[in-house]
C-alpha cells in the first residue's frame, strides 16, 4: 500500500510558531508521529505538510501544492494529524482531508471532537477523537493505523461506535434483530422513565443568525474578544489556554488599547505583532472613531475577554450565554466579536 501523512511544521520538526509561515513541504518517508505510526503497523511513504499560518493565510496556494503531491503519489490512504486541540492545524487537516476525499482518496484524521477540522472535513474523513494535547498520542495511533490499513486495502470498516471514530453524518440501512414496533415501545418507556434516547442522533443546528441592526447610530455597541487581551501583567490571571473564566475591564476614559497598558496572553498564536498594537485584538481605536463620527450610538463602558485556545465547546457556550445575559441587562444593541 502507499500511505501519505499530513503534518504541520511543528510535528514535522521544522519549528514552532517561528516556523508557522513555512510553505508546503514534502519529505520522503515518515517524520515525527509518522515514526510512531510505523510502530503501530502502518508506514508513511511520504510526509507532506504546511505551516499553520501559511495554510490559514494562503489556503488556495497551499492546497494546490499539497493536492498536486497527493495526485502524483496516488496514495491508498491519507492520514492527517493527529492535530489534537490545535485550531489552525486541525482546520488544515480537515480541509486537506475533505479535498483529498473528494478526489477519491480514503482519509483518516485525528483531532478533538470540537476541533474546527471536524466541521471543515464535512464528513469526508474517518476522524479518530483525541485529547486536547499530545498526551493522547499513544492511545489514538493504533486506531489510526488500524483504520488506515483497512481503508488502504479496501477492507470493510464498521460503524463509529464499533471502530472508535466520530460519526460522519452518514446514514445507512442495517438489519435490526428486533422489529420497529418493539424498539419504538422501548424508546417510549425510556422517555417515560426520564431517560431520553434515540436511534438517530439529531443534527446540531448551531446558533441562529440574529436579525440585522436597523440603525447602528442608535445602539450601544460592546467589544468582546477571545484573543486573550488583558491589562499588562494579567492581574486576574486569565489562563493562556483551556480558559475556565471570562473577564470584564472598564473602557471609561480609554481611547486606544496602548501597548504599555494591554497585552495578550493567548497561547495559540505568535503574540508579537498583537502586543505591539493591542488594537489589533480589541479595535478600540476604530470603535472610538465610529463613536465620534456618529456611526454608532455609543461604545459600552466595558469590554469582555477570554482566551479561546483549546476551550471546550461546552465551556465556550457557557461563556457566551453568561456574557450575553450581562449585555442584555446593560441594553447593549450590538457586539463586535474579535478572535485570533
Amino acid at each position: 500500500m502507499t500511505v501519505v501523512h499530513y503534518l504541520n511544521q511543528f510535528f514535522a520538526g521544522l519549528g514552532g510558531e517561528e516556523a508557522a509561515d513555512t510553505e508546503p513541504f514534502r519529505i520522503d518517508g515518515p517524520v515525527g508521529p509518522g515514526n510512531a505510526l510505523v510502530a503501530a503497523g502502518i508506514t508513511p511513504d511520504a510526509t507532506i505538510g504546511c505551516g499553520d499560518d501559511f495554510f490559514g493565510q494562503h489556503e488556495g496556494e497551499a492546497l494546490r501544492s499539497l493536492l498536486g503531491w497527493i495526485a502524483e503519489l496516488q496514495p491508498d490512504v491519507l492520514i492527517c494529524g493527529p492535530s489534537f486541540g490545535s485550531g489552525r492545524y486541525g482546520y488544515a487537516c480537515g480541509v486537506v482531508a475533505r479535498e483529498a476525499a473528494r478526489r477519491g482518496i480514503p482519509v483518516v484524521a485525528a483531532m478533538t471532537p470540537d476541533s474546527p477540522g471536524v466541521l471543515a472535513s464535512e464528513g469526508a474523513a474517518y476522524i479518530v477523537p483525541t485529547g486536547s494535547n499530545v498526551a493522547s498520542m499513544r492511545t489514538v495511533l493504533p486506531t489510526i493505523a488500524s483504520l488506515g490499513s483497512r481503508l488502504a486495502l479496501g477492507a470493510p470498516v464498521g460503524g463509529p461506535e464499533e471502530e472508535g471514530y466520530l460519526p460522519r453524518g452518514l446514514r445507512g440501512n442495517v438489519h435490526a434483530a428486533r422489529s420497529g414496533a418493539a424498539r419504538a415501545v422501548d424508546l417510549l418507556l425510556s422517555k417515560l422513565e426520564g431517560t431520553v434516547r434515540t436511534e438517530i442522533e439529531p443534527p446540531d443546528r448551531g446558533v441562529p443568525v440574529p436579525p440585522p441592526i436597523a440603525d447602528a447610530a442608535t445602539v450601544t455597541v460592546a467589544l468582546v474578544t477571545e484573543a486573550g487581551c488583558v491589562p499588562q501583567g494579567n492581574p486576574d490571571r486569565l489562563p493562556t489556554r483551556h480558559a475556565n473564566v471570562w473577564l470584564r475591564y472598564s473602557l471609561r476614559g480609554v481611547d486606544s488599547m496602548s501597548a504599555d497598558r494591554y497585552e495578550t496572553v493567548h497561547a495559540g498564536f505568535d503574540t508579537t505583532v498583537a502586543n505591539q498594537d493591542p488594537n489589533r485584538l480589541v479595535p478600540l481605536d476604530a470603535a472610538r472613531e465610529l463613536e465620534a463620527n456618529g456611526r454608532i450610538g455609543r461604545l459600552a463602558d466595558t469590554f469582555y475577554t477570554t482566551s479561546g485556545v483549546d476551550t471546550p465547546v461546552a465551556t465556550a457556550a457557557k461563556f457566551g450565554q453568561e456574557i450575553a445575559a450581562e449585555l442584555r441587562e446593560s441594553k447593549i444593541g450590538a457586539v463586535i466579536l474579535t478572535g485570533t
